[in-house]
């Protein structure tokens, strides 16, 4: 399936360290949501966590999640859908090293836990904001 194409206002409130929530499908068919750092680029979102979440466990089963991205203004948000097309082992720290310095401008505390990143790859989208800039019709 080609990259998600968004809009360049979507795209750019994207690529700032703003707050998002990611979401899950429990063994048990619930969905869990949980705060994350990220970062998109452009086709793409990266997210990590500790080996031990079970989350990691979760997604490895079923692929598909969301992520709702919003700034201070709440209302003011964008979500994505789509599949995690890759997990890997952070082996040299490199990828939350990378999420560290986005959100706090430090490489991250932890030097000793096992870390793994994971790839998104939108499917669709759905933005919405009071001016209209970020909303769109995909659901």
């Amino acid at each position: 399936m080609p990259a998600l194409t968004l809009p360049a206002a979507v795209d750019r409130f994207l690529r700032k360290p703003n707050a998002a929530v990611i979401g899950c499908i429990r063994p048990d068919g619930f969905p869990m949501t949980v705060v994350t750092w990220y970062d998109w680029e452009g086709g793409r979102v990266l997210v990590n966590m500790s080996e031990s979440r079970k989350r990691l466990r979760w997604i490895r089963r079923e692929p598909k999640v969301s992520l709702t991205v919003f700034d201070d203004d709440w209302y003011r948000h964008v979500s994505l859908y789509g599949l995690v097309v890759e997990i890997r082992d952070d082996s040299g720290l490199t990828d939350i090293d990378r999420l560290a310095l986005r959100y706090t401008g430090k490489p991250f505390g932890n030097r000793t836990g096992r870390r793994v990143s994971a790839w998104i790859e939108p499917r669709g989208w759905h933005g919405w904001d009071h001016s209209g800039e970020l909303a769109s019709p995909h659901t």
